[in-house]
């Protein structure tokens, strides 16, 4: 295969499939959804057996287990990926909303629409679910998109892919409005991330290194997710029973995944049985535990931590540990190692609450909630094309409100300036 001829294929049929979208109906976006959602369970047996051979070749392969979590499907996970596509088609249209307007006084109105960004180029690593959630969102706020999937995944990819074509072929639209790249060539990224021409947008969703590899080549804006660095900052004033459900599913209710906590952060004034209770909780549930002196004193558990520690986002059932002197202890922890992901405050004291809302800046700030909540999907957003950890254009989850931009609409009645 020529790469650099079929780079500049996806492009340019991208570029025309967006032109042909921009001038949709809701309606007509919204079926290719209902399509896809239905071809997803029709097609059931087909995906599972493509993802039960991507699971044995990467575990055959020495992929970790966060990595074999996240590329696994079973029935319950592809009737979730089928009911989310259908409830981004429940949600309201993002495009054509009116984002302001005024007239002026010599009659001219100005105005601000959404509308599509275009073609988006949407890389991800082992996370198939990724495929469906990136064409679904794209089509429905209106942009082509193009999908280059992990090859560990080639298989789930190429038969989800397979629904999204007959999706938009139902619907009779071009089917090139999501294209899944059928090689895993690496060659073929450094052309396509040059295609200024007919690539609007760049979202890189994976590890730290294919994130910089990306924003390295790439000649195209991109949102940039480096890493989930999450930190929970438990205060002295904070109830202890809430505290350790928190800190619990933070940590373990799924640890391959970037909203999972990675550092857990003690107020020094926190009673040391609460503190020693939090740290026994954690390890009773297989969470290796590395941490300060003073955390170390608290429970036998925890391992000496090096500098590395603090700076490590683990995906695993692993977790950083560190005794702050109160809120503005946590405050400067996180500003040194947070990576501007998730953090929370588990604190009863408005007066905490308040200091850490002020200070932490980050996409997502809990209070008194788990860090596993920074999620497109538990965000009211349907699902989302990745976390930006940027602040331009997009920051936290991306539903289908950052995959949009707009115009500006200027009617005059023969106006002429003067």
């Amino acid at each position: 295969m020529d790469l650099t001829t079929y780079a500049q294929e996806l492009g340019a049929k991208a570029k025309a499939a967006s032109r042909a979208l921009r001038a949709t109906t809701q309606k007509q976006r919204n079926d290719v959804l209902k399509s896809m959602a239905k071809q997803i369970r029709v097609n059931a047996k087909v995906i599972l057996e493509a993802n039960a051979q991507d699971v044995e070749e990467g575990k055959a392969n020495g992929l970790s287990s966060a990595m074999i979590d996240r590329l696994l499907l079973n029935p319950k996970r592809l009737e979730g990926i089928a009911a989310s596509v259908e409830d981004i088609a429940k949600l309201p249209d993002p495009l054509g909303r009116i984002i302001g307007k005024h007239k002026r006084k010599d009659g001219l109105k100005i105005s601000r629409i959404s509308v599509p960004i275009g073609v988006v180029l949407f890389i991800f690593e082992s996370r198939p679910n990724v495929t469906i959630d990136g064409a679904a969102l794209c089509i429905k706020s209106g942009n082509a998109v193009i999908l280059r999937g992990g090859k560990e995944a080639a298989r789930t990819n190429a038969a989800f892919g397979e629904c999204v074509l007959e999706a938009l072929r139902a619907v009779k639209l071009p089917v090139a409005s999501a294209q899944v790249v059928n090689t895993s060539d690496r060659s073929l990224l450094d052309v396509l991330l040059k295609d200024a021409a007919h690539i609007d947008l760049v979202i890189p969703r994976g590890g730290e290194n294919l994130i910089h590899a990306v924003v390295e080549k790439a000649r195209i804006p991109v949102v940039k997710h480096y890493k989930g660095l999450c930190h929970t900052y438990v205060d002295k004033s904070a109830d202890a029973k809430s505290a350790t459900a928190i800190v619990l599913n933070a940590k373990t209710q799924r640890t391959g995944v970037c909203n999972a906590m990675e550092t857990l952060l003690l107020d020094r004034s926190l009673k040391a049985q609460v503190g020693k209770s939090l740290l026994n909780a954690l390890s009773e549930k297989g969470v290796e535990l590395y941490g300060d002196v003073e955390s170390q004193r608290l429970s036998a558990a925890v391992k000496p931590a090096t500098e590395d520690n603090y700076n490590t986002e683990y995906l695993d059932m692993k977790c950083s540990v560190k005794v702050v002197d109160g809120v503005d202890g946590a405050i400067a922890h996180i500003a040194k190692y947070g990576t501007g992901h998730t953090d929370a405050v588990l604190a009863k004291s408005p007066k905490v609450q308040k200091a850490f809302l002020a200070n932490v800046d980050s996409a997502s700030v809990m209070v008194n909630a788990s860090t596993r909540f920074a999620d497109g999907g538990e965000y009211g957003l349907g699902a989302e094309v990745g976390i930006s950890t940027d602040k331009l254009h997009a920051r936290g989850p991306m539903g289908l409100e950052s995959l949009t931009t707009y115009q500006w609409i200027v009617e005059g009645k023969g106006h002429v300036r003067k």
